[in-house]
């Protein structure tokens, strides 16, 4: 194996830039015997709510189980239909599904990548129930667009932000123009636990009470039990994510850094390259660039040390385990076939150095220059 010179993910270093605040945080839950439904739990969903702006926050045990809850608190049936687009992680149509409701993937606007509202107003029928815009890489969407379409059509609409928290676009934050916010807490995520979580954000009250009752077996009250599920967010996880909460904002500036001198470097190259529309805060979860030869460029990079990823390299209905049928209904998507064939990810997190981004663009570089 080649010796790693830029590194994909850096949870370890970022467990040693603040070692002490987690190791404080987690002997206190040890030392306090409430592990579950317990205090942390409450001061994280208190600590996300303030952050974002919105009523509620309700922790989840991951960012699947906070999309299909949601989906489910907003009265969804089988028969109804959701559209979301077909370039994202299978967990966003996995939940529609899981639900039981119909998956209609819609294509990406081809500059953002993410969902096209246009594509999303044309797949509207009369089944249709909701929206669910991606926020992909941690670009956010067109929620003005979305919300317009929405309100019009009398939808709902709930924002997928597994990668796009402490975004935000043109006068808008997350969640101010939908009925929930999605997120996910797995460790690679810009805010990630040791493990996995996740939550669903909203100023909807009823939305709310339903995560809660939900995700505990049905229950608000001890040994009183409705239908329900298991889906509770630790305190554990809780607290870690408490801490990581604190510093978000700033390890959001340090990925824009990054990004900024990836797009500098690149530039001039064949390398497709990630766009910022004017007013938006992308937070680049990941920075993504594309290109047609990208299955031989992932192969070079990593055989030069740079450990580059692919997100998703398979879109959503070329997958061996989309539910054909009723389940499931695509329309012409070749922006979001594209993205999937050409995407590749480059190293990116906030303690990734100057010299190994700088390492990533020279490789890139004369790679294009070998490659044209």
């Amino acid at each position: 194996m080649p010796e790693i010179k830029a590194p994909f993910y850096g949870h370890v270093r970022q467990y040693r830039s603040i070692k002490k605040e987690l190791d404080d945080a987690i002997l206190k839950v040890l030392e306090s015997g409430a592990y579950v439904m317990g205090p942390a739990l409450k001061q994280f969903e208190q600590d996300l709510s303030k952050y974002s702006g919105r009523k509620y926050a309700c922790g989840l045990n991951s960012g699947t189980d906070a999309l299909w809850l949601a989906f489910m608190a907003l009265g969804v049936k089988p028969g109804d239909e959701i559209i979301t687009t077909a370039n994202t992680f299978f967990a966003t149509a996995e939940a529609i599904w899981i639900a039981g409701a119909k998956a209609v993937l819609v294509d990406c606007d081809p500059r953002t990548r993410n969902i096209d509202p246009r594509k999303a107003e044309a797949a509207i029928t009369k089944r249709t129930k909701g929206i669910v815009p991606v926020h992909l890489y941690g670009l956010s969407a067109d929620m003005k667009a979305i919300s317009a379409i929405a309100r019009k059509k009398k939808l709902w609409v709930v924002e997928d932000n597994a990668q796009g928290i402490d975004g935000h676009g043109p006068g808008w934050k997350q969640g101010e123009l939908s009925d929930a916010v999605a997120t996910s807490f797995i460790i690679q995520k810009n805010l990630g636990t040791f493990g996995d979580g996740g939550a669903v954000v909203t100023d909807r009250e009823d939305i709310d009470a339903y995560c809660r009752k939900m995700r505990n077996h049905g229950s608000t009250v001890r040994s009183v039990h409705s239908f329900g599920f298991n889906s509770r967010l630790d305190d554990l996880h809780a607290a870690i994510l408490s801490v990581k909460l604190r510093h978000i904002t700033r390890w959001t500036d340090r990925r824009r850094e990054i990004a900024a001198r990836y797009t500098a470097g690149l530039r001039g190259t064949s390398f497709r390259l990630p766009v910022e529309p004017e007013g938006y805060r992308h937070v680049y979860h990941v920075y993504v660039i594309e290109h047609p030869k990208r299955d031989q460029l992932e192969k070079d990079m990593l055989a030069a040390g740079v450990d580059v990823k692919t997100h998703y390299p398979i879109a959503i209905h070329q997958q061996k385990g989309f539910p054909w049928g009723k389940k499931a209904e695509v329309k012409r998507v070749p922006h979001c076939v594209r993205n999937a064939a050409q995407c590749l990810s480059l190293p990116m997190f906030p303690e990734l150095t100057d010299p190994e981004a700088d390492y990533t663009i020279e490789q890139l570089v004369a790679w294009d220059k070998a490659n044209r």
